[in-house]
């Protein structure tokens, strides 16, 4: 084993008797027992440059020696949290403030009315339900995940109920696989009424009337289906009653054109059938079949990837797309069902200068923009007009402005970065809210503070950032600051709580998130300037970020870390490669970490609008091993204490990928600090994962960060953490 010691010389604050603080001096020696992690001679040849990856081995995620690799990395890593101080306080205080009853907004199915639920700490969301127009405090357990498995690793993967709400279809995911099984359930008897259908992923589950649904799976791979290529997605028709032998294909398998993501659904009035391919995360083609005619074909609405267009309702044949052809930012046009092609729509909702995230409810549409990632809503009639500005009880993230058109409220969330989630009721007529739940959290948002600045790149581009902290915090440079990060794949990083951030911002931490390029809060040029060949700007985003913190000395390089995960956690793997001196703490979740080979997994390979491959060309090869984090950890660095965190069952960015990053650092790292890997058992990517999993993690994660910054105590006094 390979064994380094962890000299820390670091100021312990100590509360002497009534008097003032002294600081002493305290030497912390940990001893970290890195597994030899063997080297192969594997070598890719890409355009004439062999390009050695002596830990591909770590890719077989079936074999025994990876299975060794791991345990031995996981006692390394956890030998050295075990002796952080106060990562059970850390845990206690996680725990305590996670402990609050937590309800969903509820919503109507046939005769009943659901919502989902946590007491507190209970691993999984449990459904529950009463009788519409009875007195909610009526309402019992529907379905409980928790008792799926007891541990909490089997999880619901989404529910969907036939249209007179008669029939639950529900997925389950199995130890946070991104594979599903679906199951079929009476809602009265609450019995399983067929067999579970398997091997399903990346899919919703879409009825037609009260008889069937449309679901989307791939081909069970060879070998490993954790890590196997999977690119041939499906859309299949299940009939109830009927063996999923006999379920009938829709759409895809032909193999003169692969579609990485195929979608169905069913318009909410049953006439149409839309079918939506995807060869990647972004642009997908569009096809609509109306389901009233016998036999009927697939009608072709757009057939090409160049953009992003969906069918959000219809009314009779006039069908309501929204879409980003010729309209960066979105907008919804109207188009007849029987001529449904691009030169015929219409424009209703014109684009503005601001990204459309539509929605319908009671007979009416409501627009949500993003307003520098901030929310912003409007109600509009069926004929284009504006009914009124919806008032938002702050400035933050609004969501659920969602319902069946024969309803008369809806329910919506609003949250911040110091708000916890709250539901409103909205009544559509009239437009008014009011408050229908909100949290008894152990948490006071008035001693907390919010604000949005906007900084320079690189390259000057204006880039926003939100800064959230403890009320009258001074800016000594001295603050434990987390910089957390996205920038990838159209994704928009708005305003929400957190109880894991709450705990950080309680030690006086900074939370600070900048909405880099790559992401879509100014819409797909926005997120273009991030793809490919200018990946780059999302990187160096995210360093002038780190740089603006320290320069307006909220903390400084020995008081930073870096967070992401799976684009996120490339960004980390990039940025902490690329300017290892600026930070003291890099945490890279699940990310993808591999960019010469990440197509090869899974369906990473749906991935390459974001990225480009390595088999592209020679330009795009170049221009992926400059900054794939695998291939850019250097021989004499001295990287910034690391801990990279994965999950065994991840299936979408699959281990592999932060195996050989944690190998490289480990083999190459100089000076004393910590390279370490987390591997979380019967844990994915993060959807479904276990509340119990999550408090240890975060704990681990957090106690690690301050641990590296130099502190020997919590920055607030461990008493307040004692019941």
């Amino acid at each position: 084993m390979k064994k380094i010691a962890l000299c820390l010389l670091t100021l312990s604050i100590i509360m002497s008797c009534k008097e003032e603080d002294q600081q002493q001096a305290v030497k912390r020696d940990i001893v970290v027992d890195y597994p030899d992690t063997k080297k192969a001679d594997t070598v890719t040849n890409y355009f004439g440059t062999v390009v050695k990856d002596p830990y591909r081995w770590l890719e077989d995620d079936k074999s025994a020696e990876t299975e060794a690799w791991v345990k031995a990395e996981n006692k390394a890593t956890h030998s050295y949290l075990d002796n952080i101080p106060y990562r059970k306080a850390l845990k206690q205080r996680l725990e305590k403030l996670w402990n609050y009853e937590k309800i969903g907004a509820p919503f109507k199915e046939g005769e009943y009315t659901y919502f989902y639920k946590n007491d507190g700490l209970q691993n999984q969301y449990v459904i529950y339900r009463y009788k519409t127009g009875e007195d909610p405090s009526t309402a019992t357990v529907f379905l409980d995940p928790n008792t799926f498995k007891e541990d909490g690793t089997i999880s619901l993967g989404g529910t969907s109920f036939s249209k007179n709400g008669s029939v639950l279809a529900y997925a389950i995911s199995e130890g946070g696989s991104d594979w599903r099984k679906i199951l079929v359930m009476d809602i009265e008897s609450k019995k399983i009424v067929e067999d579970t259908l398997v091997d399903i992923k990346f899919s919703g589950m879409s009825w037609y009337k009260n008889e069937g649904f449309y679901y989307s799976s791939y081909d069970k791979p060879k070998g490993s289906e954790l890590s196997a290529k999977t690119d041939q997605h499906k859309v299949y028709y299940h009939k109830l009653g009927t063996p999923q032998k006999e379920d009938q294909l829709i759409f895809g398998g032909k193999a003169s054109e692969k579609h990485r993501y195929i979608y169905g659904s069913v318009t909410e009035d049953d006439r149409y059938l839309i079918i939506s391919p995807r060869v990647s995360t972004s642009g997908n083609k569009l096809y609509i079949k109306d389901l009233t005619q016998p036999n009927s074909k697939l009608v072709e609405i757009i057939g090409n990837t160049d953009n992003d267009t969906y069918v959000l309702v219809n009314e009779g044949s006039k069908l309501f797309l929204v879409t980003n052809l010729n309209a960066p930012n979105k907008k919804i046009v109207t188009v007849d069902a029987s001529n449904p092609t691009p030169e015929n729509w219409v424009d209703f909702i014109p684009e503005t200068k601001n990204v459309l995230s539509p929605s319908t409810a009671g007979g009416y549409f409501f627009t949500e923009y993003m307003v520098d990632a901030v929310s912003k809503v409007m109600q509009y009639d069926y004929d284009g007009k504006l009914v009124r500005e919806v008032k938002l009880p702050g400035v933050g993230s609004a969501a659920g402005f969602g319902a069946k058109k024969d309803e008369k409220e809806l329910y919506y969330s609003f949250t911040n970065y110091v708000t916890p989630g709250s539901i409103y009721k909205y009544d559509i007529e009239n437009g008014t809210s009011e408050l229908f739940r909100k949290p008894d959290i152990d948490f006071n948002p008035e001693n907390y503070e919010s604000k949005q600045v906007f900084y320079a790149s690189k390259d000057g581009t204006k880039v926003p950032m939100i800064i959230t902290h403890k009320k009258g915090l001074e800016l000594n440079g001295k603050n434990p600051t987390i910089l957390y990060g996205y920038g990838g794949f159209n994704v928009s990083l708005t305003p929400s709580f957190s109880i894991a951030n709450a705990v950080w911002m309680e030690q006086g931490g900074i939370y600070a998130v900048p909405n880099l390029r790559g992401g879509g809060e100014y819409g797909k040029a926005w997120h273009d300037a991030g793809t490919q060949l200018k990946k780059q700007n999302v990187f160096d985003d995210f360093i002038a970020a780190a740089e603006y913190l320290i320069d307006q000395k909220y903390t400084s390089s020995d008081f930073l870390a870096i967070r992401g995960g799976s684009n996120g956690g490339l960004l980390v793997g990039a940025t902490m490669t690329q300017r290892p001196d600026l930070m003291k703490v890099a945490l890279p979740a699940v990310g993808v970490l591999d960019m010469l080979r990440y197509h090869t997994f899974t369906a990473g390979a749906g991935w390459a609008y974001d990225y480009g491959t390595a088999e592209d060309s020679k330009e795009m090869f170049d221009y992926l091993m400059g900054y794939s984090p695998v291939h850019n950890v250097k021989e004499g660095v001295e990287y910034p204490a690391t801990m990279v965190t994965t999950g065994d069952h991840d299936d979408r960015v699959v281990p592999a990928h932060s195996f050989k990053f944690a190998a490289q650092l480990q083999d190459k790292q100089t000076g004393s600090n910590p390279t370490l890997i987390r591997i979380e058992t019967d844990a994915g990517h993060g959807a479904g994962t276990p509340v119990s999993k999550t408090i240890e993690q975060y704990a681990d994660i957090y106690g690690f960060t301050l641990f590296n910054m130099g502190f020997d105590v919590l920055p607030t006094e461990i008493e307040d953490f004692k019941d």
